[in-house]
Parts: C-alpha cells; structure tokens; sequence
C-alpha cells in the first residue's frame, strides 16, 4: 500500500464531509440572496478544483428543489409545466453527470492506494454519499425556516423543529460514514469501483418515444 503524505493532506482538507459540507450551505445560501431559478450562476472556487465541483453540485440540487416546489403549484400552466419539466429532466441528468465528474476525481486520487488482500467495496462511491449530503443541506436549511415561519402554526414549527432535530442527526451520521469510507479507501481496506448511472430516458438512442419519432 502507498499512502503518500499528498493524498493524506488532500483528504484531512479537502475531502472530509465538513469541508464539503460548508461549501453546500455556502451554495445554499448563495442562491437564496436572490431565490430566483434565473438567476446567474457564480461559482466562487477555482475551475477543476474538488470544492468547484462541490458548489456546483449543490447548486445545481438547489436549483432543481425550486423547480420541484414550481411545478407542484395546483393552479399551473400546462405549458408552464411542461417547460419546467424538461428543466428538471435537463436538471437530472446535470446532476449525473456532476457526480460522475467528482467520482472520477477521488478515483485519480486514489489510484496510487494497493488494496489490502481482503479489501472490500462500498455500497456507493464516495461522490454519491455527497450527492445525499448536498440533498440534506437543502433539507436542513429549509426546514429550519420552516420551524421559524412566522405565518405558520405553533404546532407546524414545533413539528418541523423536531424533524430538524432528525435532519441534524442524519447529517452527522452520514458525514461520519463518508469519513471513515475516505479513511477506507486511502488505507486499502476498500476499493473504489465506479459505474455509470447509464440513464436511459434522456438518450435519443435508447428511449423508444425518442428514437421512434425520428422515423415518423
């Protein structure tokens, strides 16, 4: 096993799930000074840097939580609607792609690790366990301004102030998981296998309604 003094500094300060996860709520928040879905897109972190991917992660999950909240108003538009769907389509597969960029990049990392003889795979690949983190940043904020909307019920902050309270605890365990599975990784006590999601719905070569219309 080679386990160089390069790769132990890049995960104590750039891989570990509270570097990562400051950086999400830095996104968070950034889009909500202006909470527009058209709003510019910002990314504060140096191109091809693990914390641009991060932002531009979360970024791209906040804005399709807005399209989300959008297109689930009762009274819309069917075009609306429509239009908004294949922003959330798009908005999918940017997010795929996003997490694949970011597996590649702890694969580079990790290339130089010799797994140990029993080593073992993970159940997701460190870039997916973000994706879920990046999803609870989102929740986390949320719900907190939901326990603290002023318009709403006594009973609805409580409720949502519990459920914050269960969020948090998530959080903490999922950051501990993401951790000691980078600690894994970097010791060759696990191996980083890497499959692509292969979503078929957006390919013009493997969606039946897609590729069929072609020869209409």
């Amino acid at each position: 096993m080679r386990y160089n003094s390069d790769l132990v500094y890049l995960i104590k300060n750039q891989m570990k799930s509270a570097v990562a996860y400051s950086i999400f709520e830095q996104s968070v928040k950034d889009y909500h000074l202006l909470d527009r879905t058209g709003q510019p897109y910002n990314n504060p972190h140096p191109p091809k840097s693990l914390a641009h991917l991060m932002y531009r992660k979360n970024w791209i999950d906040t804005l399709q939580w807005h399209y989300e909240d959008l297109i689930r108003d009762p009274v819309i538009n069917p075009t609306t609607a429509l239009e908004l769907k294949r922003k959330i389509d798009a908005s999918n597969q940017d997010r795929t792609d996003t997490v694949e960029y970011i597996d590649s990049y702890f694969l580079d990392q990790f290339s130089s690790v010799i797994p140990q003889a029993d080593a073992t795979s993970n159940t997701e690949s460190p870039a997916w366990a973000y994706d879920r983190l990046s999803i609870l940043s989102l929740k986390i904020y949320h719900m907190l301004e939901e326990s603290q909307r002023k318009n709403a019920s006594p009973t609805h902050r409580q409720q949502c102030a519990n459920n914050l309270e269960v969020l948090q605890r998530q959080r903490e365990d999922l950051s501990l998981a993401i951790d000691q599975l980078l600690d894994d990784l970097s010791a060759g006590r696990k191996t980083m296998k890497v499959y692509k999601q292969m979503k078929m719905y957006n390919d013009e070569a493997l969606n039946p309604v897609l590729y069929s219309s072609k020869t209409d």
